[in-house]
């Protein structure tokens, strides 16, 4: 279902666009993504609207089957922003060391200090930290929202998984250029 409306108090929270992420090979260009993910983020803050930037640095301690991804030495600037989203000193900066936003760090107490009732999601990994942080959202009460061409994966079926059967049980989705549209 296209998105319908956003609330007065929708927040944007752009997920691990960072340097080691976004030269990853993924089904859709990261360059694409992060440009429209940019879009968004100058929109929102044209609106007075928050702008979360999160990257992550960590990963959960459990064993599984597929393994812990990158069993070598990250490159000091992995965690960094790509420079594209343009961070502003308003923007709030959330560090994470799991798949979700909301684990272990203060996003829903920022969230909830700026009275945001709605997020507006983007990033990279669609099935991993955008899902994730979607389904937190949605857990914690907030109306959620995706920009289906702002996400892509490294896993085509796990990206169209997300997009076609988790996202709209979460939430409404729609193309960035419909959500700029939403704000008026």
């Amino acid at each position: 279902m296209p998105a319908s409306i956003l609330d007065p108090n929708t927040a944007l929270v752009l997920i691990d666009l960072q340097k080691g992420i976004t030269g990853l090979p993924t089904v859709h260009p990261a360059d694409e993504v992060v440009a429209r993910a940019a879009r968004l983020a100058a929109a929102f803050r044209a609106h007075g609207l928050p702008v979360v930037l999160v990257n992550v640095t960590g990963g959960a301690p459990g064993r599984t089957e597929a393994g812990r991804a990158g069993g070598h030495t990250r490159p000091a600037d992995w965690a960094e922003l790509v420079g594209e989203l343009d961070r502003q000193p308003g923007d709030v900066l959330v560090t994470k060391e799991r798949w979700g936003a909301f684990h272990g760090t203060e996003l829903d107490a920022e969230l909830r200090r700026r009275g945001v009732t709605q997020v507006v999601f983007g990033g990279i990994a669609t099935s991993i930290g955008v899902e994730s942080s979607a389904r937190a959202a949605y857990a914690h009460g907030y109306h959620v929202t995706v920009a289906v061409d702002a996400v892509t994966d490294l896993d085509p079926e796990a990206h169209r998984n997300s997009v076609e059967r988790i996202f709209p049980r979460l939430g409404e989705t729609d193309t960035t250029e419909a959500i700029i549209g939403l704000l008026g």
